[in-house]
């Protein structure tokens, strides 16, 4: 039997063979001190240029430093940055700098109003970021996209000051929510190193913090780490940590959605198996899983030809010539009552197969529906990477003659040469099309395993029928996204 301690479930952590942290030179930055402050700096550094260039320089997108660099740069590597290690963005997020003196500020700050401690916000914050960035053309325009940065700033700064747990952070911040969930298939994860050690400790500075750090801003104790949904990768625990306790460790391949069969004592009372799983079972999680996904397929099909004739006929139907209007009708229905509808659906259908004929709480819609959502991630992941790596790979280049423009108006003369606007690709429509069906082949794979497993930790011939109902949804999805990477597409913040 795996019992749960008072500070630890066995049941999720990594183990810590590989840690982060305990790499020669690159541990030691992590832990150090100032070592999140040197990695914020350079990016608060960008974030300056871009915002004075994109409120000063050049206004055709193509030539400015912010909107090539957030537009085309920023996504494509942010995107291989939760794959191959994990939150790197948030771990060196500038917004927070004034963390510090907000927390000065605000003393011990008011609790977030419990009504909104939960993903329903970040859902909403999410879907309206996208339609803005639509709706407003951020893409194709320097200024807003640098106001679009300042606007981050002021949003973090007050939050931080007026609440604790930063929930700018766990709760709004649509970048930190994309992050927080295309994490879920990242391969490492805070854990604790000795879950004895979290159990003597007596000040849980990893929490409370320390006389010289700060402890972890969103509240997340170390040994009940079981998720990287929340986590910003600070390791602000682990600098607090006076027993250096803390690990960045490896940890299975999707291991963060898919549930364990608890197994009861052999004395206790006869019943159905108990399953336990890392993704919480909630409605706005699992939501949250299932808008992330069905997202990234509206985000990139905003881009294609077709998206423009059935703007056209519901500006027809409805009457109305307001773009903003029509983008958000296409943004509600494609993004929230899609997967609401898809989803309820394909949980009340598990249900009737077989998921839910013991009276259980395991059987119940909620649990289902919060058991089999998650599994869409690494499919959902795969549609956000194909796209934003199709326009990185098509544009990565540019930002070498913006940067040499930027120079050479500032005085500053960059080996003597004119910038050559004709930069951009670093691979072949032909393989950047390639990559994009691996990308999609290799994230429909993983959800189907992911299936597969949730299916199988339910131990009964009824499991495989209930899974079906997702396996065509993920099937359909993955048709879908294959469908629109087949048109052609708008290749923005890029000439010609």
């Amino acid at each position: 039997m795996t019992t749960k301690g008072a500070f630890d479930d066995e049941l999720y952590r990594p183990s810590t063979a590989f840690d982060l942290l305990r790499v020669p030179g690159l541990g030691w930055l992590l832990r150090w001190r100032w070592g999140r402050l040197a990695l914020q700096l350079p990016m608060l550094a960008l974030a300056l240029v871009l915002v004075y260039d994109g409120l000063t320089g050049a206004p055709l997108a193509s030539q400015n430093i912010a909107t090539v660099s957030v537009w085309i740069h920023y996504r494509g590597l942010v995107m291989l940055a939760l794959l191959l290690v994990g939150n790197l963005f948030c771990m060196a997020c500038p917004f927070t700098l004034p963390r510090t003196l907000a927390r000065r500020l605000s003393g011990r700050g008011r609790r977030w109003p419990r009504v909104l401690r939960n993903k329903w916000l970040a859902v909403g914050v999410f879907v309206l970021y996208l339609w803005l960035y639509e709706a407003l053309d951020l893409w194709a325009s320097p200024a807003l996209t640098a106001w679009l940065v300042i606007g981050y700033f002021g949003a973090a700064f007050v939050l931080e000051a007026l609440f604790a747990e930063s929930p700018f952070c766990k709760y709004v911040c649509p970048l930190g929510t994309f992050n927080f969930l295309a994490s879920s298939i990242s391969p490492l994860q805070i854990t604790a190193r000795s879950a004895d050690v979290c159990r003597t400790c007596v000040g849980k500075e990893c929490i409370n913090g320390s006389t010289q750090t700060l402890g972890c801003g969103l509240e997340l104790f170390v040994p009940q780490i079981k998720r990287n949904l929340d986590c910003t990768f600070c390791l602000d625990c682990a600098r607090a940590c006076p027993h250096d306790n803390v690990a960045l460790a490896a940890r299975r391949p999707l291991s963060e959605f898919i549930p364990i069969a608890l197994t009861l004592p052999a004395a206790a009372t006869p019943q159905p198996r108990r399953l336990a799983s890392p993704w919480p079972r909630r409605w706005d999680t699992a939501f949250l899983a299932l808008v992330f996904a069905f997202a990234g397929l509206t985000n990139a099909f905003g881009m294609t030809p077709p998206v423009y004739a059935l703007a056209a006929a519901l500006s027809q139907a409805l009457g109305t010539q307001s773009e903003a209007l029509i983008l958000a009708l296409i943004f509600g229905v494609f993004m929230l009552l899609l997967p609401a509808a898809l989803g309820l659906g394909a949980a009340w259908l598990s249900r009737r197969a077989g998921a839910g004929r013991q009276q259980r709480p395991e059987s119940s819609l909620r649990a289902i529906f919060a058991r089999y959502a998650p599994t869409v991630l690494p499919l959902a992941f795969a549609i956000w990477f194909a796209h934003y790596w199709f326009h990185f790979a098509s544009g990565a280049l540019t930002i070498v003659p913006v940067m040499q423009a930027f120079l050479i108006d500032h005085g500053v003369t960059v080996l003597g040469r004119q910038p050559n606007w004709t930069l951009g690709p670093i691979m072949s429509d032909d393989a950047a099309f390639l990559l994009m069906l691996a990308a999609l082949a290799v994230g429909y794979l993983a959800s189907l395993y992911g299936l597969s497993r949730t299916a199988a930790a339910e131990g009964n011939a009824r499991a495989r029928p209930a899974m079906l109902p997702w396996l065509g949804l993920w099937t359909a999805l993955a048709l879908a996204a294959l469908l629109v990477f087949s048109w052609p597409m708008e290749m923005r913040g890029m000439i010609g």
